[in-house]
């Protein structure tokens, strides 16, 4: 992608899934990488598969936690000299019919997806205002910010949230040469969806992608992270404010 070579990238929620492809993408666009992650165990892997790739490294942080937001953009800064990517990818998700969400459940699914997504981006952002250079944050929202899905009340609201979010932080950063957008993936074959999916029926991944993606498949997270990768490029120089909905056509068939 055009303009990435050299950019300092920070990966939050980098360990696994979505966000380890991301990385992989960026390191071998000739990006520096920090890659976060909330278990140190799963940060040292991530590194660890892609330090002969290029020039990446790992924070484990709780970006729920304002501390742990801060120490996660304080060390990229540190590390990196800066930063110049965000993509701003740490999250959660889990199944639970709304008659059954407690407050606690609530309270956590918001604080990740949306609390976390505040605490990173607006550190972030902060930083880039000081650096005076311009730059990208990428938000990870998803289609169930756009549909509702069934027993997702909580997995929604807080991608909705982000939506929002999103388009706020474009505004009001705008004057300083900072680009906010947001992704929407549709349903993609990570860790964690293979989880949420075994619940349900051994085949339930393939099956849903025939029956409800007009591509008739489930994504993958290299096709995700190629749309971030996209997004921070200066390919993408004249977007900011708005989502790029990465699902196979499933939201037009809605």
């Amino acid at each position: 992608m055009r303009g990435l070579h050299g950019k300092r990238v920070l990966v939050s929620g980098g360990s696994s899934g979505i966000g380890a492809a991301a990385a992989r993408r960026f390191v071998e666009e000739g990006c520096a990488v920090v890659i976060g992650g909330l278990e140190p165990d799963e940060v040292e892997r991530a590194v660890h598969a892609l330090r002969d790739a290029g020039d990446v490294h790992g924070v484990a942080a709780d970006v729920s936690q304002e501390d742990g937001a801060t120490s996660l953009v304080e060390t990229a800064s540190r590390v990196l000299g800066g930063v110049d990517v965000l993509v701003n990818n740490a999250g959660t998700a889990w199944r639970e019919p709304f008659l059954q969400i407690t407050a606690e459940h609530w309270d956590r699914m918001l604080a990740v997806n949306l609390r976390g997504m505040f605490l990173v981006g607006q550190g972030v952002a902060r930083l880039l205002v000081e650096q005076g250079t311009g730059g990208a944050i990428i938000n990870m929202s998803s289609t169930n910010g756009l549909a509702a899905e069934q027993d997702y009340t909580h997995y929604n609201a807080s991608k909705a949230g982000v939506l929002l979010l999103t388009k706020t932080m474009a505004v009001e950063l705008a004057e300083h040469g900072i680009r906010v957008n947001a992704l929407c993936p549709g349903f993609v074959r990570t860790a964690l969806n293979e989880t949420i999916a075994a619940r349900i029926a051994p085949d339930f991944i393939e099956t849903y992608g025939r029956e409800n993606v007009p591509l008739r498949r489930t994504g993958m997270p290299q096709e995700i992270a190629a749309a971030y990768a996209f997004l921070a490029s200066d390919d993408a120089s004249f977007i900011t404010g708005t989502e790029l909905v990465v699902d196979g056509g499933q939201t037009a068939v809605m």
